[in-house]
C-alpha cells in the first residue's frame, strides 16, 4: 500500500509508503491521503495526525512522470487542485514529521502541516524553477509567509535546498528533534490529543484563516499552469532525468 494507516490511542499516524521513489507524490497517492484525512475528520477517536513517509524521506516531490505529460489544458482541471484543497481543509492538527528530503510537493504538503517537527536529516526546498515550472500547490506562498520575501525568493527563485538547523533558524518548523523526527512528533500528537478538540478545530481555522487569506494562492496557480507550456518545462524535465544541466532559452 502506498499510504499506511497506523491508529494509536487518541491520533494517527499514516505513513506516505513509495520509498522506491523517495516517496514522490503521485496523484494516486495524494488522492488516498485526501479519502484518509476526509474519514478521519469524523472519525471521534482521532483527535490528531501525524504524517511521516517511510524509510528516511518524507516526500522528494510530484511524480515526475505526470508533469513531463501534462499541459496547460490538464493543469487546469487537475484533480490535485481539489486534493490539496481537501488535505488543507482537514479540520485536526496535522504534525509533518520530516526526515530526510521534502522537496517541491513534499515540501508544500509538509507546509500544510499545523506543526512541522524535522529531525537531524531533513532536507526542504522548493527547486521547481530547475524543472522550468514553479510550485503549483502554494508552497511559495506558504514560505513567503514563513520567512519574508528576502528568503522566499532565494529558495524560489535558485531552488535552493537548506537543512535542517537552517529551517529552523528562519521559522519554517517550531519543532527539531536530536534525531529522527517522527517520535518527537508522536509525543506532540499525544500532547494535542489530549486537549479539547473544539478548541483546537477552532483554533485551527482562525489560524489558517488569519494566515492565508492575504496570500495570492490563484496567481501562483496561474502561472505554474502557463508553464506547463514551455519548451523549458520540456527542457528541465529532461535534464531532470538524464542527470545534466539544463540549458533555458527562455521560450
Amino acid at each position: 500500500m502506498e499510504l499506511l494507516i497506523d491508529h494509536r490511542e487518541g491520533w494517527c499516524l499514516l505513513t506516505l509508503n513509495r520509498p522506491a521513489a523517495r516517496n514522490a507524490l503521485t496523484t494516486a497517492l495524494l488522492g488516498a491521503l485526501a479519502n484518509t484525512l476526509d474519514h478521519l475528520a469524523e472519525d471521534i477517536s482521532c483527535r490528531a495526525v501525524v504524517l511521516t513517509g517511510a524509510e528516511g524521506n518524507f516526500a522528494a516531490g510530484a511524480d515526475i512522470a505526470e508533469i513531463a505529460t501534462k499541459g496547460s489544458a490538464e493543469g487546469a482541471v487537475d484533480p490535485r487542485k481539489d486534493l490539496w484543497a481537501r488535505i488543507r481543509a482537514f479540520p485536526k492538527p496535522l504534525i509533518a514529521a520530516v526526515d530526510g528530503f521534502a522537496l517541491g510537493g513534499g515540501f508544500e504538503l509538509a507546509l500544510m502541516a499545523d506543526a512541522m517537527v524535522l529531525g537531524t536529516t531533513a532536507r526542504v526546498g522548493l527547486p521547481e524553477t530547475n524543472l522550468g515550472i514553479l510550485p503549483g500547490a502554494g508552497g511559495g506562498q506558504r514560505l513567503l509567509a514563513l520567512v519574508g520575501r528576502a528568503r522566499a525568493s532565494r529558495m524560489v527563485l535558485t531552488g535552493e535546498i537548506i537543512d535542517a538547523p537552517t529551517a529552523l533558524g528562519w521559522g519554517i518548523a517550531a519543532w527539531g528533534a536530536e534525531g529522527p523526527a517522527l517520535p518527537m512528533a508522536e509525543a506532540l500528537a499525544g500532547t494535542l490529543a489530549a486537549r479539547a478538540p473544539l478548541a483546537l478545530a477552532a483554533a485551527k481555522r482562525a489560524l489558517v484563516a488569519g494566515d492565508e487569506g492575504r496570500l495570492a494562492f490563484s496567481g501562483e496557480r496561474t502561472a505554474f499552469e502557463a508553464l506547463l507550456d514551455t519548451a523549458d518545462k520540456v527542457e528541465g524535465i529532461a535534464a531532470f532525468r538524464e542527470r545534466r544541466k539544463p540549458v533555458f532559452r527562455g521560450e
